[in-house]
C-alpha cells in the first residue's frame, strides 16, 4: 500500500492526467482493462464546442463496464453499485486528507441536489480509511450522497485509481463514459450546462 502522504503527491497539478502514475506493472489490476483504455484526451467529434475537452475528461478508446462492487457506507450499510442501474452515476475516489478532494466535495452535492430527480447520482469511494475518519468529513460537508468505504483499496485498484481524486462517469447502461483526474470545479458554468444537458440524454 502507498503511504498516504505519497498518494497525495502522486495526484499532480489539478486537471492534468499522469497515465505513467495511474498504469500499474502488475496484469492482475484491472488497469490495463479500464484505465489504460483512456490513452489520450478527449477529442471533438464535431465543430463547435466540446465539453469534454473544456472540462478536461478523458473518454475511453473502447466501451468497458464500471467494475461492480458492493461495500459499507460508514454506518455499516451495504452499498451496492448494481442498485444504480439506469442512472447516471458520477463515481469519485476521495481521501479525507487529500485537499482537492475537500475542495471539490461541496460542487458534487449540489451537482446531486440539482440532478437527483432526473435519474442522477454521485457516490463517492474513499480510500482506505474507516468510519471515524469519514464520519466527520462527511458531516463537517454536509454531504448527502452516498459514500463508500474501501476499506482494503480493492475496488479502488480495479479501477486503476493510483492517485486522488479520480472520477468517473458511468451512464445508465453500466459503461464508463470519461474519467476526470484530479479536482473539477463541478459548479463552473460549463459544468452547469454539460450535466444540464447530460441528464435529459437516455444514455
Amino acid at each position: 500500500m502507498r503511504a498516504a502522504s505519497e498518494l497525495q503527491a502522486a495526484g499532480g497539478t489539478e486537471g492534468q492526467a499522469h497515465p505513467q502514475r495511474l498504469c500499474g506493472s502488475s496484469p492482475r489490476l484491472l488497469c490495463g482493462l479500464v484505465l489504460c483504455l483512456f490513452l489520450f484526451p478527449a477529442v471533438a467529434a464535431a465543430a463547435g464546442s466540446d465539453p469534454l475537452r473544456e472540462l478536461g475528461l478523458q473518454a475511453p478508446n473502447e466501451q468497458v463496464d464500471g467494475p461492480e462492487f458492493s461495500l459499507s457506507d460508514p454506518t455499516g450499510k451495504n452499498i451496492h453499485l448494481k442498485d444504480f442501474r439506469g442512472k447516471l452515476i458520477l463515481l469519485n475516489f476521495f481521501a479525507t486528507w487529500c485537499h482537492p478532494c475537500r475542495e471539490e466535495m461541496p460542487g458534487m452535492e449540489r451537482l446531486f441536489r440539482s440532478h437527483r430527480a432526473k435519474g442522477f447520482v454521485v457516490v463517492a469511494v474513499n480510500l482506505q480509511e474507516g468510519a471515524t475518519m469519514v464520519r466527520p468529513f462527511v458531516e463537517k460537508l454536509k454531504l448527502s450522497f452516498p459514500i463508500v468505504l474501501d476499506a482494503e483499496g480493492t475496488i479502488s485498484r480495479e479501477y486503476g485509481v493510483r492517485a486522488l481524486p479520480v472520477t468517473f462517469l458511468i451512464g445508465r447502461d453500466g459503461k464508463i463514459l470519461w474519467r476526470a483526474i484530479g479536482g473539477r470545479d463541478w459548479e463552473s458554468a460549463e459544468a452547469r450546462k454539460y450535466f444540464a444537458q447530460l441528464v435529459t440524454e437516455k444514455k
